[in-house]
């Protein structure tokens, strides 16, 4: 995932951890703390187009 927060200029901090997890979560459509199935979706969408993934991630968490 560093390749992607580095290209979607995404920094990634104690304080802020929390609120780019629950924006994946939401992303994928997987509930919050569903850790396993959030990856497996992040890592379908990555294969199948990851720079759609990583600007709907930079819009999203420019929405919180």
């Amino acid at each position: 995932m560093k390749d992607v927060f580095d290209k979607g200029g995404v920094t990634v901090t104690k304080e802020n951890k929390k609120d780019i997890d629950k924006t994946i979560h939401k992303i994928v459509g997987v509930e919050y703390k569903d850790c396993s199935g959030t990856w497996k979706e992040v890592k379908k969408r990555i294969a199948e187009n990851k720079e759609d993934f990583i600007t709907t991630l930079k819009i999203e968490l420019t929405k919180s």
